[in-house]
């Protein structure tokens, strides 16, 4: 396990603005302790320096994972986030997407948002911006990007995609090999 460097920073916190803005700052230092992000198998981990400390007793080969996992970095060294980090990303989102009920099952089994089963969005949502996804209830479910501006949302076809998928919590079930 080894701190980031500045380019894998730098490509880790450009994909997570996407989502969350400046509120980057607000993961790091917080009012229960200092949080670092740490680079293990490729895989970025985001932990307090408490438990940092006590996992540095367990030697590279051995250990597993130690934190939360916010994503991993492909070969090609771009940055891709897991839905584990859906839990830190949800509190301080931007810009959000609430799903109809009838809208729900589909999204978690992997497929788009269409308009017929948007229920809200942010205002002001730009095209291609991060949007986390929730439902009517306020349950974040997922993170996509969304395919159209608000403005375009109103006057699209029923059957248009507005959010493109990401992640869903649907992945626990459907991916619980590969996610760490």
């Amino acid at each position: 396990m080894r701190p980031l460097t500045d380019e894998e920073t730098k490509t880790m916190f450009e994909k997570l603005s996407k989502y969350i803005g400046e509120n980057i700052k607000l993961l790091i230092d917080r009012p229960d302790g200092t949080y670092c992000f740490r680079l293990h198998n490729d895989r970025v981990y985001y932990m307090s320096e408490k438990i940092l400390k006590l996992a540095t007793n367990i030697s590279r080969d051995k250990l597993v994972s130690v934190g939360t996992c916010f994503g991993k970095f492909t070969k090609t060294q771009k940055f891709r986030l897991h839905i584990t980090a859906l839990d830190f990303l949800a509190p301080y989102a931007k810009f959000k997407v609430w799903v109809k009920p009838g809208s729900e099952q589909s999204f978690l089994y992997g497929n788009h948002v269409m308009k017929s089963g948007l229920g809200r969005i942010t205002e002001n949502t730009a095209q291609y911006q991060g949007v986390v996804v929730y439902s009517m209830a306020d349950v974040p479910l997922g993170f996509g990007v969304a395919a159209k501006t608000t403005q375009e949302c109103r006057k699209v076809d029923p059957m248009s995609i507005v959010v493109f998928h990401q992640a869903d919590i649907g992945e626990y079930i459907r991916s619980e090999d590969t996610l760490t």
